[in-house]
């Protein structure tokens, strides 16, 4: 019991957690929030443990992308109502797995990305300076 009430105290006392940082070193933007993004659907391209996909390159879709990820079997065009999802459509941002984005950049399709909106831990498989190369630039933070 008093090692339940220390670890309740710790929380606490610890404050809020340190927001997560993009590849560019200060804290990661919001990616999309129509259609609302990210692997825990709040807009961000934040990871964790149960991201399997590492969906943190925020993506700006483009209809070349969107017919090679559904080449792959990962339709991303089509709406599915059931789980809330519109479909995406060219012009759209969203939250990428890091390793599609990488397959469709060495293909020559990678779609471009918003650099503020890319979690750090992108960097674990693509190099800023692919990201840097298909930067986005009409993004006002």
């Amino acid at each position: 019991m008093v090692m339940v009430i220390l670890s309740i105290l710790l929380s606490i006392s610890s404050g809020p957690a340190p927001k997560a940082k993009n590849v560019l070193g200060t804290e990661l933007q919001s990616c999309c929030i129509d259609p609302i993004s990210g692997y825990y659907r709040d807009g961000y391209c934040n990871t964790g443990v149960n991201d399997y996909g590492v969906h943190t390159v925020c993506a700006i879709m483009t209809q070349e992308f969107l017919a090679y990820t559904s080449s792959c079997g990962n339709d991303l065009s089509t709406p599915k109502p059931a789980y809330g999802f519109p479909g995406l459509k060219p012009g759209d941002g969203w939250c990428l797995c890091v390793s599609r984005w990488k397959e469709a950049m060495d293909k020559g399709i990678a779609p471009s990305v918003i650099l503020e909106g890319c979690h750090e831990k992108s960097l674990n498989v693509v190099s800023l300076e692919d990201l840097q190369k298909h930067e986005y630039k009409n993004v006002d933070f």
